[in-house]
């Protein structure tokens, strides 16, 4: 059995859709213009660019951050069951959270939260 024509076949056909869906988009397309506006940034001039790079001393905060929105995150269901399962639930939520608030104490034993 002979498996491979079927194959590029298919394969010819999906490229020339994706040739096609592409070409058409392009006639399609608006031409654009070059914007005459500037950003700003609170009514002020930036001043600096918008994708230049952040202070690393940014990054812990943000971890810290990321953790407690995990927090959240599971928080949300568990108050929906929390009636259901019972105590064993209150506890393992509280465990959770033990070991959330070790991590922060950690981070701040590590300096995450000095900024100098």
């Amino acid at each position: 059995m002979n498996a491979w024509p079927p194959i590029l076949l298919l394969l010819g056909v999906a490229l020339a859709g994706l040739v096609a869906v592409y070409a058409l988009s392009m006639w399609l397309a608006p031409t654009r213009f070059t914007l005459d506006a500037h950003p700003f940034s609170g009514g002020f001039p930036p001043e600096q660019h918008a994708v230049s790079r952040f202070h690393v001393r940014w990054y812990p905060i943000t971890m810290i951050f990321l953790a407690f929105d995990m927090e959240m995150l599971f928080m949300y269901p568990w108050v929906k069951v929390v009636s259901e399962v019972g105590v064993a639930a209150v506890i393992e939520m509280f465990l959770f959270l033990a070991i959330l608030f070790a991590g922060v104490l950690y981070a701040g034993r590590e300096g995450a939260f000095r900024w100098t």
